[in-house]
This record gives structure tokens, sequence and C-alpha cells, in this order.
């Protein structure tokens, strides 16, 4: 017999309830949001530990503890290593951790906005449209809105290629993963050919090296002074995704199912592109495009706590910390002295996993278009 459409949203509603059910699901995701916490803690003192120069961990959380004042003792370390652990790891270790929980939430909400497992900032060419505003503003020296320029045209550019993608694949109505996956690959492809453009004809030399090495995406070059703003883009994009929890899951059940009960759909979406924009450019003038991790968090911690977006985001914010935290310390480790990009090794991590995915989804027989 032949399922209906309304029969194929009354399931989906039926299991989206069953998912967002209080009950021993709760202890499952305190469990794991315990141990994702004490992992972000042993990975960041391994960031601020390993390095050209080690620091033993007991001596990184006292030379931490002295340079916020709760230590009065005289310190018993080098005012070298001081510097180190201060001023250039611990930088660049909390900007890791904001940047994978940021990538992280925004791959979540977009696999909801726009019902698609393959869904991702840097798969959906929305890294590439902010990499492009913020090089334009590099290339051409626009200073327009001062300090946050740079943040300002990746957002702008992050928005016009979603919109752009969204559009493109989106045909009489629904959207296929396929079609997602290619469209946003040829805007990509379209973006970075214009990045390029750019940066060759540019008569910066020297910058046009330094921008070309950013595109690969790294941690490298950060201080205390440029992280206020993607730290406030991310509490902003996990306040309002938690805030609008309810609403994504409902999107789980269908459009159709979503309007019946009361969410409009059109709007809600809209909204979102604009924060899930505005995040994704911060983000990626603050480190570069770095791509999967908004691919890989989501899928893997639904493993643990079910896809309930009230509990998937704050474990997928913290999955992607505490991953691109190591990714950096391999990044700057591996071939040390010199310094892989540390959005070369998502991408090697990234590849596999969405190859996987897309072998996943075909033997189920998901790549069916959504409306």
């Amino acid at each position: 017999m032949t399922r209906t459409a309304t029969d194929t949203s009354a399931e989906r509603t039926v299991h989206l309830r069953k998912t967002t059910e209080p009950g021993a699901g709760r202890t499952r995701l305190a469990g794991t949001l315990l141990v994702l916490t004490a992992l972000l803690l042993v990975s960041a003192t391994a960031g601020l530990a390993i390095g050209s120069v080690q620091v033993p961990p007991g001596q990184v959380w006292g030379i931490v503890t002295h340079a916020l004042g709760a230590d009065g003792q005289e310190p018993g370390w080098s005012r070298a290593r001081e510097t180190i652990v201060v001023d250039v790891r611990a930088p660049r270790v909390l900007l890791g951790a904001v940047t994978g929980a940021g990538l992280a939430v925004i791959g979540t909400a977009l696999q909801a906005l726009v019902r698609n497992p393959l869904a991702e900032p840097y798969l959906l060419g929305v890294s590439s449209g902010a990499s492009l505003g913020a090089v334009a503003v590099i290339v051409f020296g626009v200073t327009l809105f001062g300090p946050v320029s740079l943040s300002v045209a990746a957002f702008v550019g992050a928005l016009g290629a979603l919109l752009l993608v969204y559009a493109t694949a989106r045909t009489g109505g629904r959207i296929t993963s396929a079609r997602l996956v290619l469209s946003g690959v040829a805007i990509a492809a379209m973006l970075t050919a214009v990045l390029h453009l750019l940066l060759l004809t540019t008569d910066r030399g020297n910058e046009a090296r330094a921008v070309l090495a950013w595109t690969l995406g790294g941690l490298g070059g950060v201080n205390w002074g440029t992280l206020w703003l993607p730290s406030t883009a991310l509490l902003l994009g996990i306040g309002v995704l938690m805030v609008q929890a309810r609403n994504l899951n409902l999107l789980l059940a269908g459009e159709e199912a979503a309007s019946t009960m009361g969410l409009d759909v059109a709007r809600f979406r809209a909204r979102l592109f604009v924060l899930l924009s505005l995040v994704t450019g911060v983000l990626v003038a603050a480190a570069g495009p770095i791509g999967f991790v908004g691919l890989m968090m989501p899928h893997i911690v639904r493993l643990f706590v079910g896809g309930d977006h009230r509990r998937v985001l704050p474990t997928a914010a913290l999955g992607g910390a505490v991953f691109l935290i190591w990714a950096d310390i391999a990044a700057r480790t591996i071939a040390a002295p010199m310094e892989i990009p540390v959005g070369v090794l998502t991408a090697l991590c990234g590849g596999p996993f969405f190859l996987w995915l897309m072998r996943r989804d075909a033997r189920r027989g998901t790549d069916r278009g959504v409306a």
C-alpha cells in the first residue's frame, strides 16, 4: 500500500515527540556534558602545555591562576614561559574553542533549517562567501566600519552565498541532498575563483601571500584584543538557537507539520539564515574558513544524546571546541617547526566522514526531496 505524505509527516511528528520526552535521556545528557567539559579542560591544558617549549601541566595552571590574580605567591617559572602561555598560546586555544563550538552549532542549525544531513557552512559555500567578503576588504582597504569592517564584510558575503545556494538548490519547492551539495560546490568554486582573482591582481604582494595562507584556515596571529568579537558572536548564536530549539525540532517533522503547529517557517528560516551568516562571518574573519567541523559534530553527538536540539546544541558546541583544539595542537606539532593550516587537518578528517555519510544515506534511500 502506498504511504501518503500525511502518514509520513505524522510518523515524523510522533518520533519527534518521543525524542523530546524527558526521562532517562536527561541522565545521558548530563553525563555526556560532564565528560565533554572534562575533556575540554584537558584539551585546553594540552593546548597551553604542548609546543616548541614544553610546559608541565601543573605549571600551566600555576601560570594561569597567577595571571588571573588568584595566586599571590612568587612565581617559580621564567617570565618567558609565562609570556608563551598567557600571551601566545592562551588566545589561540580560546579562539580554537570558540571557533570549533561556533562551527558545530552552525552546522547543527543548518541541517535542521534545510532538513539535510549534509548541510555545513564549508560545503554550502557559506565560508567561501565570508572569505570573499573579508578578502575584498583587505585588498581594497575598506575601513567603513572601523575595526569590525572585516567581520561585517564577511557577514555580508556569508549571507549572500547562503541565500544564493538555497535559492539555486530549491526547485519546485523541494531540495535534495545531491542538489544542495552540488549547488554549494558550484557557488563555492565561483566565489573562490573571484577571491583568487582579487589576490592575483592586487598590488599588495605581501598581503596577498598572507591572505592566501589565511584562506586555508588557521588560529595563529590571534591576540586578546581580537577575541571579544568571535566570543560575543558565539554567545549570541548559542543563546538564540537554544531559545529556538523547539522550533528547530518542529522543522524535523516537515514544513507542513511545522506550519500546522504554529511556526511561520519562511520568517523563522529567514531570521536564522541572517543569524547563522553573522556568526559564520565573524568566525571566518577571525580564523579563516575551517571546514567539516559543522558536518561531523552534530552527527557524532546525536549518537549519544538523540535528536532533540535542546540537547544537541550544547553537546555539539563542547564537542566542536574539543575537536578543534586538538586539531590545532596537531597542526603545530606534526611538522614542527613548520605549522600546517588547521583547515587542512579538519578536511582530512571531514572528507572521509562526508563520503561515508553520503554512502550511508544512499543505502537508506534518504536522498529524496524535502519541502
